[in-house]
């Protein structure tokens, strides 16, 4: 009788562990983006990358424990122009031949009266560096949704070099815009 209780008692301690905690997802692919824009030769364009992975550990009330962790396949880049992409692929942009990935983890979060901000370090181009995220968490009907922007100097990253180091017909700042459609990670 007192090996069942404490037995009970572990298993709801455990369940209660479980529950303090945030919950693990892992972004749809088919359903989620991840988006960015620029201005070049004073136009916005707009792109994006087809392939990524993120996990997300999250709750409104455990930010504490909450984390990002967001591999992102450059070489599946799409601004909808070839030419384009297949410069920014190339040496002068991405160099993905070199770098073939970029790898966003977050490090805190913060509740703000628009929803939430994080910070994180994302290593692009072989840099790293901290960039703050702001976002919303949205849970209803059984389904989560993170969206979310980011902005970022691409010149600190060293994604731009040659004549594509200038600002003068490519900003320095590009927006980035993210839409994760999560389901329950395993």
């Amino acid at each position: 009788m007192m090996r069942r209780a404490a037995l009970i008692a572990l298993l709801a301690a455990a369940a209660a562990a479980r529950a303090a905690g945030p919950a693990s997802y892992t972004a749809d692919p088919a359903a989620s983006r991840l988006g960015f824009a620029g201005v070049q030769a004073g136009a916005e364009f707009k792109g994006s990358f087809r392939k990524f992975t993120a996990a997300v550990d999250f709750a409104p009330d455990s930010l504490a424990s909450a984390r990002f962790d967001v591999q992102i396949d450059l070489n599946s880049l799409d601004t909808m122009d070839k030419d384009r992409d297949k410069t920014m692929r190339g040496p002068d942009i991405f160099d993905i031949a070199h770098f073939p990935t970029a790898h966003y983890v977050t490090r805190s979060f913060t509740k703000t009266a628009a929803g939430y901000s994080a910070v994180g370090a994302l290593t692009l181009h072989g840099v790293t560096k901290d960039v703050p995220i702001d976002f919303q968490f949205v849970s209803a009907a059984g389904q989560s949704k993170i969206e979310g922007t980011a902005k970022l100097k691409r010149l600190e990253f060293g994604v731009g070099q040659g004549d594509w180091k200038s600002t003068e017909w490519v900003k320095d700042e590009v927006k980035v815009t993210f839409s994760l459609v999560l389901k329950p990670g395993t």
